[in-house]
């Protein structure tokens, strides 16, 4: 059933004020059939993360949340109480389903290969999107397809190498307005192939007195180390991370490391750099910085948070204001990691 004029503020990770004109709360596949969804509506909308909303979103609104996690692969034998046979798993969770509740489900099931991507916010059917990823594992690594709904021709499943995957990015965010995601199948493993090799991760695990890690003990370094540095959503509005590291050409590395020693670099390929935005950011002097509502966050430059009664306009004016200092310091432009979405009223 469509609802009109509904707000969306508590729908949205920054708790920006939107109203969508149209809504439409998608619980049952069956309801694609209907005329709704014979075209793209405005704007698809999981948990509401990595989003900036603005005032108005025109047309329809639909609210993903179909539920459910289905294994399609048999649950490996145990072979002690401690552990599981070597068997890949395969999990088709509903795009509905929310991401670090899914993760930790995955966890206390002795399912591995998420234990670096707890935390995150958003839903299932979002992640693909962005190819989320983080302390050195990417979402990509573990799709083994993805279930859509295609606007004018309906149901496909898609393969990764279809989905385009790359870095914070994928098919379905330079096509906007071609699919729906349903569900996703995800490939995880009974025995775990443990990623610490993130500097941050050896250390907080290091701190913990941990040598033997298990699958748990790096989520809870890598729960600890996103609580330490980034803003809970509940109390302080944001969308984690707002702007993309940027890969530059090893020229332009080799020219600002000649000025500053201490620049934290993650090479790509042999011809390109990973530069870590929030240290550029914090180092042009931008960190912990505040305009009225909307600001820097104190612990991690990384993150715009809404400080209680900023606009998705102030938000964009201001970040527009973080890359230029930026550009004007390094010469390095950083990319939006959020999706701009609405029109404003004012």
């Amino acid at each position: 059933m469509i609802q009109h004029d509904v707000p969306l503020v508590r729908l949205n990770t920054f708790k920006l004020p939107c109203v969508a004109e149209r809504y439409l709360a998608l619980t049952d596949l069956r309801q694609l059939e209907g005329p709704e969804f014979k075209q793209a509506p405005e704007l698809v909308l999981g948990g509401g993360s990595n989003m900036l909303l603005l005032d108005q979103v025109p047309g329809l609104t639909v609210h993903v949340s179909l539920g459910g996690v289905q294994l399609l692969t048999p649950v490996p034998v145990r072979k002690t109480s401690s552990s599981l046979d070597t068997g890949t798993l395969i999990v088709r969770v509903a795009a509905g389903v929310d991401w670090n509740q899914f993760v930790r489900y995955t966890l206390d099931q002795g399912w591995y290969g998420f234990e670096n991507l707890i935390l995150i916010p958003g839903t299932v059917g979002a992640a693909p999107v962005q190819n989320i990823g983080a302390y050195g594992a990417e979402i990509a690594e573990r799709i083994e397809a993805v279930h859509v709904w295609e606007y004018g021709i309906g149901v496909r499943v898609l393969t990764p190498e279809e989905c385009e995957f790359g870095y914070r990015d994928s098919r379905f965010k330079q096509e906007p307005g071609r699919f729906l995601i349903t569900a996703v199948d995800f490939r995880l493993n009974g025995k775990h192939e443990l990623k610490t090799g993130y500097g941050a991760i050896q250390t907080e695990l290091a701190r913990l007195k941990i040598d033997n890690p298990t699958p748990n003990d790096v989520a809870l370094a890598v729960t600890n180390i996103r609580r330490s540095k980034l803003p809970d959503w509940f109390f302080l509005g944001n969308s984690g991370s707002f702007f993309k590291n940027p890969v530059v050409p090893m020229s332009v590395h080799n020219r600002l490391k000649t000025e500053y020693e201490d620049l934290p670099s993650y090479p790509i390929n042999p011809g390109h750099v990973k530069l870590p935005a929030g240290w550029l950011i914090e180092r042009a002097g931008l960190k912990g910085m505040r305009n009225e509502a909307v600001g820097t966050y104190e612990k991690q430059a990384l993150v715009l948070v809404n400080h209680g009664s900023a606009t998705g306009r102030e938000v964009l004016n201001f970040s527009e204001s973080v890359q230029a200092g930026v550009l004007t310091k390094f010469g390095v432009e950083l990319e939006r990691e959020v999706q701009v979405l609405g029109v404003s009223t004012v």
